[in-house]
């Protein structure tokens, strides 16, 4: 048999350069056959990618299975180590992240920012600044600048936060902050303005004026969740309904969802699938007497409600048809890849039109 020849190339075909540089010409050799050859360093950058895009764990990289796979598809290919595996990809941060500052530095985009704060389970606070810009091809692009664990969610603290990201990445045009309607969020923007107005007030849109944006998906889920409490009885019951087959070896397992209660698109969730199956839970009644007993059991010091009766179920109709109109604006309002703020009004009026609707169908749910 013939020796190898390491020099030996491949045909394969050619991938377009994913370039934010609008300067340089933006090849695209999609449809063009190219000549490969295997190149070490490119393998390891490539398997770095995989491990980031698919988010697997860095023990992937050690696995049988994926080193079989290598042995057949690139034999001359050996997989890094986990401990090389995570050097790899800190390096790739670093190197995107001097790409990135150094696009916002030459080419200014005009930046989109919006922030995200949450505690954990773990009662560990955390903040991510997410950036979107339209570069000179018109295109858009997202990139988190930020994200770490923050000491609280005061408002200097946010406010400190957001000046400290800006100054690192070099950003000085700034049209609009996106935050949730909470009162510290807006005194932390306008700590960020008068900021803003010390390094170059020309830089800002209106004089900032218009800076502080309020998210429409916190507004919305701030008016549902407040509408929630005055309909929780009904739902209680259906939850613990939910909770009793969830908690059982039941066929209904793996199809019914158990909600969160601090989440009321969970909620939603939870009553359209229990919906699906009220005659099931209410052959439960019948077929199931541990499904009796459960709801006889003092539950905190009080006997655990339910189960659901009929008015339950027809109410939780009514209200999945309730819920399913925000649910669908939130959807629309939250996407990231696309410009949402010139669908407010329209989808707003979408909400008085429906609630308007609703209210004047004589239902006598909505007047309770």
């Amino acid at each position: 048999m013939a020796a190898e020849d390491k020099r030996q190339r491949v045909l394969t075909m050619g991938t377009p350069n994913n370039n934010l540089d609008c300067g340089d010409e933006i090849k695209n050799v999609k449809s063009n056959l190219v000549a490969v050859g295997f190149d070490k360093e490119a393998c390891r950058k490539a398997c770095t990618r995989v491990i980031i895009v698919d988010e697997l764990p860095f023990s992937f990289i050690e696995k049988d299975g994926f080193k079989d796979f290598c042995r057949v598809a690139c034999p001359r290919f050996i997989p890094p180590s986990r401990r090389t595996l995570a050097r790899d990809i800190y390096g790739l941060y670093v190197n995107e992240k001097l790409k990135l500052k150094k696009y916002f530095i030459e080419k200014s985009p005009r930046v989109f920012l919006t922030t995200d704060t949450w505690t954990s389970i773990q009662n560990i606070n955390y903040m991510v600044i997410t950036s979107h810009f339209i570069d000179c091809e018109w295109k858009m692009h997202k990139r988190i600048l930020s994200f770490g664990m923050i000491p609280d969610h005061k408002r200097e603290t946010i406010g400190k936060i957001i000046e400290s990201c800006l100054l690192d990445w070099g950003i000085e045009k700034v049209f609009t902050i996106t935050v949730d309607n909470a009162s510290a969020n807006k005194v932390a923007i306008d700590y960020v303005k008068r900021k803003m107005r010390n390094w170059n007030e020309s830089k800002l849109v209106l004089g900032g004026n218009f800076l502080h944006v309020r998210c429409c998906a916190h507004i919305i889920n701030s008016i549902v969740s407040e509408g929630l409490k005055d309909m929780n009885d009904f739902i209680v019951r259906i939850r613990n309904a939910v909770q009793y087959v969830r908690s059982s070896p039941s066929r209904l397992q793996s199809t019914v969802v158990l909600d969160v209660p601090t989440r009321w698109n969970s909620t939603y969730f939870m009553l359209s699938t229990a919906l699906k199956f009220q005659k099931a839970f209410d052959s439960l009644l019948e077929d199931d007497g541990r499904y009796g007993l459960y709801f006889s059991k003092i539950d905190a010091g009080k006997k655990r409600v339910g189960p659901p009766k009929e008015d339950d179920w027809s109410n939780a109709k009514v209200f999945v048809q309730f819920l399913h109109v925000f649910y669908d604006i939130t959807l629309k309002y939250s996407a990231s890849l696309s410009v949402t703020s010139n669908m407010f009004f329209l989808e707003v009026c979408s909400i008085a039109t429906e609630l308007t609707t609703l209210a004047s169908s004589g239902d006598f749910f909505f007047f309770l």
